[in-house]
């Protein structure tokens, strides 16, 4: 079944390759503290707005000690537009001031580490440590790739790390980064939530979904 798996994966990230060559993050960011933060934004977001949004904030917020002193009021007026304000202002204020108290000022470069932030989870800490520090320790699992690899029957879970487990078990580890990122542009270009275009899709064939 395993091998049935792997098989079946081995294709779809051919075909993936081939279309989308090596995509990368779309957040925009200059250094680590940048890409924490707007990871922390892009919950419920887009990432379109998340750089609509940091392209002011960087400016205004430089350094993790401005984060960890910033006014909750007014950080939560400075990212109302992502959405879920209250909490992404408490999470990256909190996460910063921890920032500031164990770790030096600087973000963490290990997974363990990055899970005692306040507001970050795997997803969060796979972005930030595959994209800001090339440190590979898991699969990052947004919206977009829970979504396709349910539509592709690479897992049953609706659980986030339940799927990253699943793919971690069948997806070569030299491609973990690579493979979230190639997942995230055929989300976004054709196999969207609400209207897959299955007729233009690449994988169409190899889709247990397709068509539904």
């Amino acid at each position: 079944m395993e091998a049935d798996k792997r098989k079946h994966l081995s294709l779809i990230i051919s075909r993936l390759i081939k279309k989308y060559h090596n995509p990368k993050i779309a957040l925009h960011y200059r250094n680590p503290i940048q890409l924490l933060v707007a990871t922390i934004l892009s919950a419920q977001c887009t990432d379109k707005m998340v750089n609509k949004v940091t392209k002011v904030l960087f400016e205004k917020y430089r350094s993790v000690e401005d984060y960890a002193n910033a006014e909750l009021s007014e950080l939560e007026k400075d990212i109302r537009q992502t959405g879920f304000f209250r909490n992404k202002s408490k999470n990256i204020k909190n996460a910063c001031k921890m920032l500031m108290e164990k770790f030096d000022g600087q973000v963490p470069n290990t997974m363990e580490k990055m899970l005692l932030l306040p507001g970050v989870a795997r997803k969060t800490a796979n972005v930030v440590l595959t994209s800001a520090y090339g440190v590979i320790e898991g699969i990052v699992v947004d919206t977009h790739v829970k979504r396709l690899s349910q539509r592709l029957g690479l897992t049953k879970n609706d659980n986030p790390e339940k799927i990253e487990k699943d793919l971690m078990n069948i997806v070569p580890k030299d491609k973990w980064a690579q493979f979230s990122f190639l997942l995230i542009s055929h989300g976004r270009k054709i196999c969207q939530a609400r209207k897959p275009v299955c007729g233009e899709c690449i994988l169409n064939d190899l889709c247990p979904s397709r068509g539904e």
